[in-house]
């Protein structure tokens, strides 16, 4: 396994700190929507907490598979841009997103 220098070292801490904070912002926006989204389609708060019993299975469900795609598609999407900025300001991919035989 070769050495990283240590410009690949900070590429590689501001590509972790750049996608988390991507991440984060994507998912926190998402959730917002979704919250908006679903009072206006119910009419109701969603669930606080879809495992408490006295939460319909339904409800449940409904808002695990909302939440889960929504938020999941939001990060994916943000994670994109993100990569995509990272290379156009240093010009090679992320080091996690690299394939194994790529060096740059």
């Amino acid at each position: 396994m070769a050495k990283k220098n240590k410009g690949e070292k900070s590429s590689s801490k501001s590509w972790a700190v750049l996608s988390a904070v991507s991440g984060i912002a994507a998912a926190t926006v998402a959730r917002k929507a979704l919250n908006s989204g679903w009072k206006a389609a119910t009419g109701k708060q969603p669930p606080a907490n879809p495992a408490d019993p006295d939460v319909a299975v339904r409800e449940a469900v409904a808002w695990a598979v909302a939440s889960g795609a929504i938020v999941a598609l939001a990060r994916m999407y943000a994670g994109r841009r993100a990569a995509r900025y990272y290379v156009k300001s240093t010009g090679h991919l992320p080091p996690d997103l690299r394939k194994d035989d790529q060096e740059r």
